[in-house]
């Protein structure tokens, strides 16, 4: 199940000359969403600790309605794929009152050892709880691997 978190409201700083948010700060945002995610799926400070870290590697966005200034924003995120070394997400980022999906994007993440800054295999008890967490959705855009 995917739960639509709030994550606050369109800044004047994020709106551009056409005024509504600007494209780069569609991705600040699914940055915001993914670290609301990331503790719950074993990631976030909780693996640093652990001297490992998540490296996005590439990243798809899609635009589907503008978001203008003050507008309450709240994402959805999906955990799409796995494998030892790599996680794929998606975000959709929904207009909190009206309910239209503004933008979506997804993100290729590496395991990364921090000491090393080499790819490395997720922990076992992490890879439980991407297993526990996957939804049965396909990608739109990008692949654990290159086709």
């Amino acid at each position: 199940m995917q739960i639509r978190r709030p994550l606050g409201r369109v800044r004047p700083e994020w709106v551009d000359h056409y005024g509504h948010m600007n494209l780069a700060y569609y991705l600040v945002v699914f940055d915001l969403a993914t670290d609301e995610v990331w503790p719950e799926w074993g990631l976030g400070p909780g693996l640093r600790a652990r001297g490992l870290g998540t490296f996005a590697v590439e990243s798809w966005q899609g635009y589907r309605r503008e978001v203008m200034l003050d507008a309450p924003l709240a994402a959805e995120t999906a955990l799409l794929a796995f494998d030892a070394k790599r996680l794929l997400l998606r975000h959709r980022l929904y207009h909190a009152e009206d309910g239209f999906l503004a933008a979506e994007n997804e993100v290729l993440f590496l395991c990364v050892d921090l000491a090393t800054r080499r790819v490395a295999h997720w922990p076992e008890d992490v890879l439980t709880i991407f297993a526990r967490t996957r939804v049965e959705e396909p990608a739109q855009r990008l692949a654990l691997r290159r086709g």
